[in-house]
């Protein structure tokens, strides 16, 4: 439902996973709320005037401009706008503070950009404003990449000297992760790999750069610099530059899923109890999750589809629950067996190691710990939950005190 009557907001086409409400929330004190749209919409809603300020994302950042009486000289010159001040006299002004946001996620991770032959993945209004920075930082040749333009999808060899690839296109943004828009070894010269998408916080792209050790960053930062840049459209007045630091961490926190693994019997489903209740977030347990959509337990499943159907049907379930944000995610002891879980793994989470005295360790009900011995799978598991880890924390105490270390490590 459209509001009647609000004070700041974003709009777009499908928004129900905007991070933009909390940022803004953190920016300043105002009512900012998500506005979906058609684009039947848009023209009646913007003419209606019922609204003080609006971010706009895609796909209406050209869709806007005729509705805005003026454009500010960025916005005029880049042909997309994200950022709408309604004036005194009622008229609406168009600006792009997207080129604040992309700025800033270059600089930040220390890009070096000029002279460099940029790609950058899609046509849409983010490669407008993703190509205005890239000509203003000297950057060499910037190549764009559409399904259907003269430099395509198809004839991507002819740029393998690309040094930077950006990719503006929502190709691996939740809820369709895991899917990369290129392969980044076509591209040997390769030095940095940026992504504009922010949520899942790891995109494939991101992933793939990480294995080649390229210097990357994801959307986050951009999308906080620009809000903090609209902001101080929204109120004429400047807000700390050092607040965008602070929100960029504190999201990162609240976003994160924390995905706990272990051995079998380490804790993990008590202590995501623990921590979901502590953080007010909802569990997943992957086990439970595989038995409710298999229709019965996991030992009926390995007595019907052996390990390999078991496993099949574990990865269907990370791939589906790791891409989404603010869970506590129970995984089982195996999952790290299978390499194909690992990127749906490190995609969105906070990943944490459990670890337990092997003394400790039940193994009724679990057909794998029962047929291999605990010492063996030990022996195979845990160098694998160590290269996992982001924090690993040994499980000592009561679920509580285990709970509690965690999210005193993460600063919860």
């Amino acid at each position: 439902m459209i509001p009647e009557h609000l004070e700041y907001g974003v709009m777009g086409e499908h928004l129900s996973h905007s991070f933009s409400p909390a940022i803004h929330q953190k920016l300043a004190s105002y009512d900012y709320q998500a506005v979906e749209l058609t684009p039947e919409e848009v023209g009646p809603f913007l003419l209606r005037g019922a609204f003080l300020g609006m971010n706009v994302t895609m796909p209406y950042k050209k869709t806007v401009i005729p509705y805005c009486k003026e454009l500010s000289p960025a916005a005029r010159r880049i042909g997309s706008v994200n950022t709408i001040v309604r004036r005194p006299d009622g008229s609406l002004y168009g600006d792009n503070t997207d080129y604040d946001g992309f700025l800033y996620l270059l600089q930040s991770s220390g890009a070096q950009v000029k002279g460099k032959k940029a790609l950058v993945l899609g046509s849409g209004g983010a490669s407008l404003t993703v190509r205005a920075v890239l000509s203003d930082l000297q950057a060499g040749n910037i190549v764009v990449i559409s399904r259907s333009g003269p430099d395509n999808y198809g004839n991507l060899d002819r740029h393998r000297d690309a040094e930077l690839i950006v990719n503006t296109t929502p190709v691996g943004m939740y809820p369709n992760a895991g899917t990369a828009p290129v392969d980044l070894k076509q591209f040997p010269r390769c030095e940095g790999v940026f992504d504009v998408v922010y949520n899942p916080s790891k995109t494939q792209l991101l992933l793939d750069a990480e294995r080649l050790e390229l210097r990357r960053a994801n959307g986050l930062g951009m999308l906080v610099a620009q809000a903090r840049a609209a902001a101080e459209r929204f109120l004429g007045r400047s807000i700390p530059a050092e607040r965008v630091e602070e929100i960029i961490a504190a999201m990162e926190r609240q976003t994160k899923n924390l995905l706990l693994i272990g051995m079998p019997g380490c804790g993990k489903s008590t202590i995501g109890q623990e921590l979901a209740r502590r953080l007010e977030r909802s569990l997943v347990d992957l086990d439970q999750q595989v038995e409710e959509t298999a229709g019965c337990s996991i030992p009926e499943i390995f007595a019907r589809e052996g390990e390999a159907g078991f496993r099949a049907r574990e990865h269907r379930a990370v791939c589906e629950t790791a891409q989404r944000s603010g869970l506590v995610i129970a995984c089982g002891g195996g999952i790290v067996t299978r390499q194909e879980n690992w990127d749906p793994m490190r995609q969105n989470s906070t990943i944490i190691y459990l670890r337990r005295d092997l003394s400790l360790l039940p193994t009724g009900g679990r057909p794998v710990s029962q047929a291999v011995p605990a010492e063996e799978l030990y022996r195979q598991r845990a160098p694998l939950y160590a290269r996992l880890a982001d924090l690993t924390v040994d499980n000592r105490g009561t679920p509580e005190e285990t709970a509690l270390e965690i999210i005193r490590r993460l600063e919860l």
